[in-house]
């Protein structure tokens, strides 16, 4: 039977839910993924800012703000319509 290691302690995702920073650290991640996964699928399918703008029926600064991976101010409707504009399905789950 292995022993445990004592120089091992909790989890960063321990430390953050301590700090209360959990939640935070947790939306900009998140973000970051959607704003990766949006930007390869364009460039897999040779989509322009200017058409994706067009695609999502909204301006080119809320596509960049879209695509701005520190930028988490995005709101659901823009996410979604973004989706739907690569052929995604937005999903968002309680857990």
């Amino acid at each position: 039977m292995a022993k445990s290691n004592k120089h091992i302690g909790s989890s960063f995702d321990d430390l953050l839910a301590e700090t209360g920073e959990l939640a935070e650290v947790n939306a900009a991640a998140i973000k970051r993924v959607i704003a990766w996964e949006i930007g390869q699928k364009m460039e897999k399918e040779h989509i322009s800012k200017t058409a994706m703008a067009e695609l999502m029926e909204t301006s080119r600064s809320a596509l960049n703000r879209l695509l701005d991976p520190e930028n988490t101010s995005v709101t659901l409707h823009t996410l979604d319509n973004a989706a739907r504009a690569v052929g995604k399905t937005l999903r968002i789950e309680l857990v």
